[in-house]
């Protein structure tokens, strides 16, 4: 009887081992799979909108720009397969612009559209609204202008087109301002035999002219300072390369010399949202370096309207959806 028990006791407590170690491999299984090979992230607001929506969970493959290295120090992390990515990737990235004693891993998470590889130059206008960006995707917006008195005329192709989402913008005795993608633009078009010739591009009422090019450093280049990209240049010379940068009287100082260009020790980025007025993104916080990207976005692999409940809300037809 006793030896009975002893063997159930033995074979029980075999069995919570096997249990134990058997969780312990799929946990650690779990976290090499989030760690090195695809991790999740989730879309609060509607700044790529209409590529991702809020309430999109998508995959992220974290091989995409190189595997980060644990323990490799917070400036400039070292990567496993080192790859700049392709242009128009929607990149997860950690927020730039944070306190640089703040560790990478611990800054925020945002995402973003890579408009500019290291290397490439841009066309940007006073307020860094780059005008190569909108022909990246069908997806991204550009702010249109239009006369007071169409205002009714659109709503009524809006509302017939079941566009609710698109709101004005701005407005004032001489205009209205909207954002439209060019589906959109196109879905109006077709809706009406008018030509929307009252319907411009804001940007091509200000004139090209105004814009100006901007180079995005690659890791060794030198970029020439000019007065449109010398505050960007100083930031991210402070911010990122680790040094002493002032602006007197016009003139960018670099460990207190003047200079008229300066050098570069890593790749960065310029990216953007779909949506020209959700200002997430390199308007507002500049160069994004390598070592702040995570991963390319690959997948929807769930959606939900924000505001549902468990039983409600779920957008069945977004499961699945290749993200581009």
């Amino acid at each position: 009887m006793e030896s009975s028990m002893a063997q159930n006791d033995y074979s029980l407590k075999r069995k919570l081992l096997s249990w134990i170690i058997w969780s312990v491999a799929v946990v650690a299984v779990v976290i090499l799979l989030r760690g090195c090979v695809v991790t999740s992230c989730y879309i609060p607001s509607s700044g790529m909108e209409h590529s991702l929506l809020p309430g999109d969970l998508l995959l992220v493959s974290r091989w995409s720009y190189g595997l980060r290295m644990p323990f490799s120090g917070n400036q400039q992390e070292k990567r496993w397969g080192y790859d700049l990515g392709s242009r128009g990737d929607i990149a997860l990235f950690h927020h730039p612009a944070e306190p640089p004693e703040c560790p990478i891993s611990s800054r925020p998470l945002y995402i973003g559209r890579l408009v500019g590889l290291p290397g490439d130059t841009l066309l940007v206008d006073s307020l860094f609204n780059v005008h190569q960006a909108r022909l990246l995707s069908p997806d991204c917006q550009q702010l249109y202008a239009y006369p007071p008195v169409r205002e009714k005329q659109l709503d009524t192709l809006l509302r017939r087109l079941n566009l609710h989402h698109n709101r004005l913008l701005a407005a004032d005795t001489l205009r209205y301002i909207r954002s439209f993608s060019r589906y959109e633009l196109y879905l109006l078009q077709q809706a009406t035999s008018d030509t929307l010739s009252w319907l411009r591009p804001l940007d091509a009422l200000a004139g090209e002219s105004l814009l100006q090019p901007l180079v995005i450093p690659s890791k060794g280049s030198r970029i020439k300072v000019t007065p449109w990209n010398i505050t960007l240049l100083r930031n991210t010379l402070i911010l990122h390369e680790h040094r002493r940068a002032t602006i007197e009287r016009g003139t960018l100082c670099v460990e207190g010399i003047p200079v008229s260009a300066c050098t570069f020790t890593q790749d960065y980025y310029w990216v953007c949202t779909n949506n020209p007025v959700n200002l997430c993104d390199s308007r507002l916080f500049g160069f994004v370096p390598h070592s702040h990207l995570t991963g390319r976005a690959t997948h929807i692999w769930f959606s939900q309207q924000p505001g549902h409940g468990l039983f409600g809300g779920y957008r069945w037809n977004r499961i699945g959806l290749q993200v581009n």
